[in-house]
Formats: C-alpha cells, structure tokens, sequence
C-alpha cells in the first residue's frame, strides 16, 4: 500500500496534457505558504528579467528596497536590494511550474533579455521538460512542465518503480485518502 494520493485540487498546475491551460496570474494576497527572497545588486534590471523574460508581474514594491512578483498561486518571488550578489550560480536551485506550451516561449524570452541565461529544454526520467534560467542576480531557477502520461514509457515505469502509479492504476490507488 503506498501512503500518496491524488490532492492535485490543492495546486494551480493544471493536469498535463496537450490541452492544459496554465492559470492566470493570481493578484490575490495570501499567507505565503514558501517563497524564495533573491538578493541584488540592480534591482531595475532585475525586475526587467524577471518580467520580460520569465513572466512574473510585480505585486507590490517598496520602492529601491523591495520588490515582490508572482506569476500563478503560490509563485512568489521577494527581489530584495543588496550590495552585491554570488559571482556564479550556486548549485541549489528554486523550480517554478509551467505548462508545456510556455516552455519555448519562455527560453526565447529569456534569450531576448539575457542570451547566454538559458540552459535546455531537456526532458526528465520523472515526465518533465525541464529548462534552467540563470538570472542576473546568478539565481538558478528552474522551470518544469509535465508531459502528458504514458503508461507504456520508461517514464511511467521509473514512477512505478518508486511506488507512484496512475489514477485507477490498481496497486496503491489510495483510495481511502480521496
């Protein structure tokens, strides 16, 4: 028995597939459950990458001190004034979702603002397409899209082999936590 279960109806990503639609970009103000704050040097240019490129909007700012973007739910990013920022990018990253359709767009948006900050697209063994940004402040941010399941490819069988398995899929259904 595995102790998983189905509780997608918590997140704004949508269920993969070739017609998911991301989420709009959520406005709302909420007890943030998790965010990543991001020191810089440039807090203008910053903004403009974060924008331009990877598709946040600005939710509020404190003006030369702080500024908070977002894209969708729970999508939120602190860019906080500093003296100075890492000379290079440190291997922790922070992963953003997206859907499949935002993956090219984004690389190209990225690649328009800063040419050489975009590492990818590459697919996962877990059913992601996968794409690493790093940004002016030299933060490696990763954006993750799912692919639509297979249940005949190798993918679906790495995520078996961990004990996840497909709605309706039998073993580990879960059943008694829907």
């Amino acid at each position: 028995m595995s102790d998983y279960y189905d509780a997608f109806e918590m997140s704004p990503v949508p269920d993969p597939g070739p017609d998911a639609v991301a989420p709009e970009p959520f406005r709302g103000i909420y007890a943030m459950p998790a965010f990543v704050t991001i020191p810089t040097s440039d807090l203008a240019a910053s903004v403009d990458f974060w924008t331009r490129g990877l598709g946040f909007f600005e939710l509020f700012s404190i003006p030369g001190t702080l500024v908070h973007l977002r894209r969708w739910a729970f999508q939120d990013v602190l860019l906080r004034s500093a003296a100075s920022v890492p000379a290079q990018a440190p291997a922790v990253s922070f992963s953003f979702s997206c859907v499949l359709y935002q993956i090219d767009p984004l690389v190209e948006a990225c690649r328009a603002v800063s040419p050489n900050s975009v590492d990818g697209p590459r697919d996962t063994p877990w059913n992601t397409r996968d794409v690493e940004v790093i940004t002016p402040e030299n933060a490696r941010i990763v954006f993750t899209a799912a692919k639509p399941f297979d249940p005949a490819s190798q993918e679906a069988r790495n995520l078996e082999a961990i004990g996840i398995t497909p709605p309706g899929g039998g073993r580990g259904d879960n059943e008694e936590h829907a």
